[in-house]
C-alpha cells in the first residue's frame, strides 16, 4: 500500500519553511545546512562572546514536545524574520483542521486582509489533511498564497514562479471545480499576474542583491523598511464579493 502524501512527507508545499530564520530569504540548496544567502548555520552553533556566557545561560533553541526544532522568533506580516524581542504580528494555528468551506472561507478573509502569509498556512493544513484526490489543488492554493507572499515582499522572480507551479497544481481541478473553488479564474488570475511580476513593468527581482547568488531567483528580496501592498486578492471561490 502507497503511503498518503502526508505521511509522505514529501517538498514542502511552497518553500516559506525553507526561509533563512537570519536573513529572510529561501534557500534552494537543501543539501547545505548553512543559507546559501548569508551564510547562517542553524545546526551549527554559534560562538558565545566571553561576556555573553559569564552573563549567564544563552537563549534555547525552541523545541517542540516531541524534540523536533522549531521557530519561535517573531515574524512580520509576510512570514520574515524579525529581531528577538521586537514584537511580531502573531500566526496562525498549526494542525487546525477545518472543513473546507471553512479553509476557504478564513484563507479568503486573510487575503483581503492583506495577510497572504497566514492563508498559506490556513491552506496548508487543509493541504496536508486532504484526500488524496484533492491534495494536489489544496497544495497549489497553498502555493499561490505564497507567492502572493513573495511578490509583497519584493521577490518577483520568486512569487511569479510559485504562481505558476500553484497553477499547474489546480490546473486539473478547472472543470471539475471542488468545494465551489474558482479553478479556471483562479489559474487565469496567476498567469496574467505572473506575467506582469515578469514584464516590462515588473522588476524581475530575485532577491539576491550584493551576494552574487544568482541561480534560481527565489531569494526573497530585502524591502522591509518599504510600504508593501500584497496584489489584489483573487477570488477563491466565483461570486465572493470583493471588500469594499
Amino acid at each position: 500500500m502507497s503511503e498518503s502524501h502526508e505521511q509522505q512527507g514529501g517538498e514542502p508545499a511552497c518553500w516559506l519553511h525553507q526561509v533563512c530564520e537570519e536573513c529572510g530569504k529561501v534557500r534552494e540548496d537543501a543539501s547545505r545546512t548553512a543559507c546559501e544567502h548569508c551564510g547562517h548555520d542553524p545546526v551549527t552553533p554559534r560562538p558565545v562572546p566571553a561576556a555573553a556566557a559569564r552573563s549567564g545561560p544563552s537563549r534555547r533553541r525552541d523545541r517542540d514536545p516531541e524534540g523536533r526544532a522549531r521557530n519561535a522568533r517573531p515574524r512580520d506580516g509576510l512570514g520574515r524574520p524579525l529581531p528577538y524581542g521586537q514584537e511580531g504580528v502573531e500566526r496562525q494555528p498549526e494542525g487546525v483542521v477545518r472543513t473546507p468551506d471553512e479553509s476557504l472561507d478564513e484563507a479568503q478573509q486573510l487575503l483581503d486582509d492583506g495577510m497572504p502569509f497566514h492563508a498559506h498556512e490556513v491552506l496548508e493544513d487543509a493541504w496536508k489533511t486532504a484526500p488524496e484526490a484533492e491534495a494536489p489543488l489544496w497544495k497549489g492554493l497553498a502555493q499561490l498564497a505564497v507567492g502572493i507572499t513573495h511578490l509583497a515582499r519584493g521577490n518577483t522572480t520568486g512569487g511569479a514562479r510559485l504562481l505558476l507551479r500553484g497553477t499547474a497544481n489546480i490546473d486539473p481541478y478547472r472543470s471539475s471545480a471542488p468545494h465551489g473553488i474558482d479553478v479556471a479564474g483562479l489559474a487565469d488570475w496567476a498567469r496574467t499576474t505572473a506575467g506582469e511580476a515578469n514584464g516590462p513593468a515588473g522588476t524581475g527581482s530575485s532577491g539576491t542583491g550584493s551576494s552574487g547568488t544568482g541561480g534560481t531567483g527565489m531569494g526573497a528580496a530585502d524591502t522591509r523598511g518599504a510600504a508593501e501592498r500584497p496584489p489584489a486578492a483573487p477570488r477563491l471561490r466565483a461570486g465572493t464579493a470583493r471588500p469594499r
